[in-house]
């Protein structure tokens, strides 16, 4: 081979040959014309460049994945007592204001924010002096009604015999009638002023109406109070405890179908022939319904604007752990025993309003199915329409897998703990 020189500007002469072939592609036939031992390097690269891609065309083109892998788990029958939920607040049997039947000046406190207390319990001291000595003053004065009313009687007593003697006459026998009416008639009135005298020295001391859990004192030691009907200065609060009412609301379709699933209940709901219907309570921080109680009442008309029924429910507080004012949610059964068919709740998807689960066929490919649900009984769901005992759903695994595309199923109770959904 000649070698051409080059001139001042490096560009080769015409004489040159050299095979220059820059844009080779990997896997196109060598040129036969390279020639030369300066390029048996390209040459290499060139040959193992087109063996690799020859090979690594065939592995792609045979590469199929697998099924995807799910967990299946058979369609379950159990007899089961299905129910209905509710949330809804805690309220207090009994809830009073206290507040002052006379005016004057607080005294003394008599209990800590926060305590139970006694019906009679005395809460707030009023100071009595001006009540007592009005209290004294109408004493006094039905003191003297009764003293005049005791002359005026013996005056009357007199008249028959006066008349008889003609020591008087009959205008004055009549006068005397009078004054003996008109003394019992005062004694009367200072009797019932005496009553009222003595009752507003009694409301001197507030007492508790009801037992229960008091509030904190709204009003201190040495403030004036006003004891007016209509405008008597708020004290405080008490709130019963034992036990405690849940309000909920029932919506117009759990409403029908309770009463129809319950045919022995009397007409206001609150029980039935073997007795009050039984309800459950969860609270907040409670995991399961531990709480027993039972329907009070139903209200006498369902809200025409809000579709629902006001429920009321009691319970036992012995513990005093419910508080008025609680979240709660309350179940109670919407009939006896039945047989259902219950999945797993991560086997069922949503398309738009349509539930559904994804069956496993005999082909081990996945089968769609819409399904018409019930409720939740011990953390699976009643399916009450599209699914048949012995089939197996696919319970994890949902969004790998399409409808009619072929899987590989593994038992629930075989799942490795790294599955994922």
């Amino acid at each position: 081979m000649r070698w051409a020189h080059s001139t001042g500007s490096g560009r080769a002469t015409a004489n040159q040959n050299i095979c220059f072939q820059p844009h080779v592609p990997a896997c196109a036939p060598l040129n036969r014309y390279c020639r030369g031992a300066a390029f048996g390097p390209l040459l290499l690269v060139l040959l193992l460049s087109a063996s690799g891609c020859h090979r690594g065309g065939e592995s792609n083109a045979g590469h199929v994945p697998p099924p995807p892998a799910v967990t299946v788990a058979p369609v379950e029958q159990r007899e089961i007592v299905e129910w209905e939920e509710l949330t809804g607040r805690t309220a207090p049997v009994e809830f009073v204001e206290v507040r002052p039947r006379v005016s004057g000046h607080i005294e003394e406190v008599r209990f800590e924010a926060g305590q139970l207390v006694k019906k009679g319990d005395v809460l707030f001291k009023i100071d009595a002096r001006w009540h007592q000595a009005e209290m004294d003053r109408r004493e006094a004065e039905a003191k003297l009604a009764a003293v005049r009313l005791e002359n005026a009687e013996r005056e009357a007593k007199r008249n028959a015999q006066l008349l008889e003697s003609k020591a008087i006459s009959k205008e004055e026998a009549d006068g005397r009638e009078t004054r003996f009416q008109l003394a019992k008639a005062s004694l009367l009135s200072a009797e019932a002023a005496r009553m009222v005298a003595r009752l507003d020295l009694e409301y001197t001391d507030v007492r508790a109406a009801v037992d229960g859990r008091i509030s904190r004192a709204l009003v201190t030691a040495g403030n004036y109070i006003s004891g007016q009907a209509g405008s008597a200065t708020l004290l405080t609060t008490i709130v019963s405890v034992d036990p405690m009412y849940v309000y909920a609301d029932m919506d117009e379709n759990t409403l029908l179908r309770f009463r129809a699933q319950n045919p022995g209940a009397r007409s206001a709901g609150t029980g039935s022939s073997d007795g009050p219907l039984r309800v459950e309570l969860q609270l907040a921080d409670e995991s399961t319904f531990s709480r027993i109680g039972r329907i009070e009442s139903l209200d006498n008309r369902v809200d025409a604007q809000s579709g629902s029924i006001v429920l009321r429910a009691v319970f036992p507080n012995p513990d005093g752990h419910i508080l008025p004012g609680l979240f709660a949610r309350i179940r109670l059964a919407s009939g006896g025993k039945h047989p259902a068919l219950l999945v797993d709740e991560t086997a069922i998807g949503t398309d738009q309003a349509q539930k559904y689960v994804l069956i496993l066929t005999s082909t081990n490919t996945a089968s769609y199915r819409p399904v018409k649900l019930g409720p939740v009984v011990e953390g699976k769901r009643v399916v009450r329409e599209g699914v048949e005992v012995g089939e197996k759903v696919i319970v994890n695994g949902l969004a790998r897998v399409r409808p009619g595309v072929p899987v590989t199923p593994q038992e629930a109770d075989k799942e490795p703990s790294t599955a994922q959904q």
